[in-house]
């Protein structure tokens, strides 16, 4: 297990390893720099929550072969910001149904590079992408751009490492970036 801390970040860095992704389907809904609400995308799990939409998608078939499972903030990035795009949802089967009013996205089986990210909101632990993306350098992985030349990439919500704070009120959040 790999463990950094460096005594300029509050977000430590740690568990950075290799998972293997079937073929999935992201159920959810995308969103746009346009739908950002002060700055980011917290307003929108919000309405997700009061309108129980994750318990819609929880009742769909899930993926065999996923090693981990979560709420996702998933991201699609080509460079250009005006082209970025947030979903929130979850990994299903890649034969699952999409429910009315829902979007997906059909993911090709493949690796993703993981890092826990440990630390508190207050302390940034959304603003992590960068660092994540030197560590998985780190290792020798290269990222993976699929046909439209989009970074593929997602917040892993994971019960229980994201919902139950430790002692110091820190939570884990999963950060993976598809790789080769």
């Amino acid at each position: 297990m790999l463990h950094r801390h460096n005594r300029r970040h509050k977000v430590e860095i740690q568990n950075v390893h290799r998972e293997t992704l079937p073929a999935l389907k992201l159920v959810g809904k995308k969103y746009t720099n346009t739908d950002r609400v002060n700055g980011g995308y917290g307003a929108h799990w919000h309405t997700w929550f009061e309108n129980d939409w994750f318990e819609q998608l929880e009742a769909l078939p899930q993926p065999t072969g996923a090693a981990e499972s979560g709420f996702l903030g998933f991201m699609r990035c080509n460079g250009n910001d005006e082209d970025f795009e947030y979903w929130i949802g979850l990994f299903v089967s890649s034969k699952s149904p999409v429910p009315e009013g829902f979007a997906a996205l059909d993911l090709p089986a493949g690796e993703v590079g993981v890092c826990w990210l440990h630390g508190r909101e207050k302390d940034g632990i959304f603003s992590q992408h960068n660092r994540c993306e030197e560590e998985l350098e780190k290792q020798g992985w290269e990222f993976f751009y699929d046909a439209n030349g989009y970074k593929l990439f997602f917040e892993r919500y994971n019960c229980p490492r994201w919902t139950t704070p430790d002692e110091k009120g820190q939570v884990i959040l999963d950060y993976a970036i598809f790789i080769k």
